[in-house]
């Protein structure tokens, strides 16, 4: 059974958006992935939109949106990339990962590779714990 993943950076604008990207394209039979912002932007970056198609990966289709629209216990793990405590939601798995906003493309794609490397290995975890 897929779990519940919720992915959380501080404006829900790169790190979380495009972590849930990935999860979306490599990990869909082991997580349903959503992300949130502790203080959400108004629009995903076309920055964010850009890094991610450089990986044929499409959120254009995903938006910013508070932590706090979800109830507390829907999902089954949290990751924090914020950088900031997740209120509600102090076992989060915490990663410690820049925040790319108003960086370079160079930032971005590099931020980017970080994420998905970070993603792979929670669903080859997510894999694993699932065949046992």
């Amino acid at each position: 059974m897929a779990k519940r993943v919720l992915f959380v950076c501080f404006g829900n604008a790169c790190r979380s958006q495009m972590a849930e990207g990935f999860a979306r394209t490599y990990g869909s039979d082991v997580m349903e992935p959503a992300s949130a912002g502790i203080s959400p932007a108004f629009l995903l970056p076309l920055e964010t939109q850009n890094t991610m198609a450089e990986k044929n990966i499409d959120v254009s289709e995903q938006f910013p949106k508070p932590v706090h629209i979800f109830p507390r216990n829907h999902f089954d793990v949290v990751v924090n990339m914020s950088g900031y405590p997740v209120p509600g939601y102090p076992q989060a798995i915490v990663w410690k990962v820049q925040d790319p906003i108003g960086g370079t493309p160079e930032i971005y794609r590099s931020i980017r590779d970080t994420i998905e490397n970070l993603v792979m290995q929670l669903i080859i975890e997510l894999r694993r714990n699932g065949s046992q």
